[in-house]
């Protein structure tokens, strides 16, 4: 029975290396987001050893901050959650590409736990595949990242990067239960359904957000404006905790802003849609159209553009505000202390790499999907640089869609912040930062639709399509 239990594992695993050999474009953006938590989970494990297993009297120096477990701690708990959401993404743009496939195992009587086997074994061989490059990776960051703690004051001196594989082990072991997790919550399209029904899924797009969906995003913004609201009634010397009930109240509402993606895009898409349909009226009118209408799938493209502007605005407006009251007070806080300020930017770097990847993967897998649309517009005389023309259109308004949904969060939790410390709920702007990360977004977004347009738009599918006409 053993046996038999260790020949069907064999033969799935073996089926699951197949897949990723057959089309490994399909894998990249899994394997990359895996690749990144394993280096991140690595980096902050090693810190975590290095202060744990420092001799007495180097553990025992008085460092400023927190200290380097905390610190660890806390960078490792963001990596996690970040990752899962980001995974996730990634997976489920995986198993798009496969759809088909897997819902034909379906008609010839695979059941839902073997498909969802065979998908634990593809993640498992992609974290297999990732995990040599990311713990290099992880190893690297960590010595900079220690040096860097040192430079500030708030590492001790004398720790060093353990040799110890615990922390390595630990990154590896953590990464595969965020790969299973993401299994659990992007493979029910296939397994849910009925064999066929799902085969029909495949064919017909996305479906509409559900109903407990929208229930559960709005119960979430609900509590983020719950705790808007505990921000903005502390009192002015309460101006750290101010600070994380705002930070806290950001996250919550990008979650809600996750949960509700398509209805927002949706509804923002036909508000901001208008201008390009009368200032462009063929390309803008076909790019309106596809935002509306592929809504759900173009949310998780939008969501983490909304992620970085979301959370870097806020963290640079409050800051903004935090070192004018200072000023006006006198008295400094965590907030505006420079080795904190460090902290946040490192924070924001972590999550500037993981919402890039998020972002990118997802605009490369959206618009090289539709190499098919591309070619029937083709054959109702649509030329190249019309297809350009709407691409280019739609990248503008899933930057501006991503952007407005960003800005409205980080301007509710800088005001309720600014409302605590200042009494004014309207926080003042950093204008050269804010620049930037405008500047950001639309690198990450801009680049992946109409890069990877211009090699849909160009391929043989669709350069044949006049000539079958």
């Amino acid at each position: 029975m053993q046996r038999r239990k260790g020949s069907a594992t064999g033969a799935v695993v073996a089926m699951a290396y197949v897949q990723i050999r057959r089309r490994p474009a399909s894998f990249a953006g899994l394997a990359v987001a895996l690749l990144l938590a394993v280096a991140a989970l690595t980096l902050f494990g090693s810190l975590a050893a290095a202060q744990l297993s420092a001799p007495a009297a180097v553990a025992r120096t008085q460092v400023d901050g927190p200290g380097l477990v905390v610190i660890a701690g806390a960078f490792g708990e963001i990596a996690v959650l970040v990752a899962l959401f980001v995974v996730v993404n990634a997976l489920g743009f995986t198993l798009r590409q496969q759809h088909r496939e897997l819902a034909l195992l379906r008609t010839v009587a695979a059941t839902p736990r073997q498909v969802r086997r065979l998908i634990r074994a593809q993640v498992g061989v992609t974290v297999l595949t990732a995990a040599v490059p990311g713990v290099v990776l992880g190893r690297l960051g960590a010595a900079w990242f220690l040096g860097a703690l040192q430079r500030r004051g708030m590492a001790a001196p004398g720790l060093r990067i353990p040799g110890t594989p615990v922390p390595v082990l630990l990154a590896l072991a953590v990464t595969l239960l965020v790969g299973l997790g993401a299994v659990a919550l992007a493979a029910g399209r296939i397994t849910r359904p009925a064999p066929a029904a799902a085969l029909t899924d495949g064919m017909v797009g996305q479906r509409r957000a559900g109903a407990v969906r929208l229930l559960a995003g709005v119960a979430v913004l609900a509590g983020g404006g719950l705790l808007l609201r505990l921000a903005a009634t502390r009192r002015a010397e309460e101006l750290d905790k101010a600070g994380q009930a705002a930070l806290l109240g950001c996250l919550v509402l990008l979650t809600a802003i996750a949960l509700l993606g398509p209805l927002a895009v949706r509804v923002l898409a036909t508000v901001l849609g208008a201008p390009p349909r009368v200032l462009a009226p063929r390309a803008g009118w076909l790019a309106d159209a596809h935002l509306r209408g592929y809504a759900a799938r173009l949310s998780s493209a939008v969501v983490p553009v909304t992620l970085l502007v979301g959370l870097s605005g806020t963290m640079l407006i409050m800051t903004s505000t935090a070192e004018q009251a200072v000023r006006a007070s006198g008295v400094a806080t965590s907030v505006t202390k420079a080795s904190d300020v460090w902290m946040r930017q490192a924070e924001l770097g972590l999550l500037v790499c993981f919402a890039a990847v998020s972002t990118v993967n997802t605009l490369v897998a959206l618009t090289a999907d539709r190499r098919r649309e591309f070619a029937l517009l083709r054959l109702v005389g649509a030329s190249r640089r019309q297809l350009l023309r709407m691409l280019t259109v739609e990248a503008a308004l899933t930057t501006a869609v991503g952007v407005l949904l960003g800005a409205a969060v980080a301007l509710g939790a800088a005001g309720a912040f600014s409302l605590a410390v200042t009494g004014s709920a309207l926080p003042p702007l950093p204008g050269a930062a804010s620049a930037w990360v405008l500047a950001g977004a639309a690198a990450l977004t801009l680049p992946g639709i109409v890069g990877t347009g211009l090699w849909a738009v160009g391929g043989r599918e669709v350069a044949a399509a006049p000539e079958a006409s």
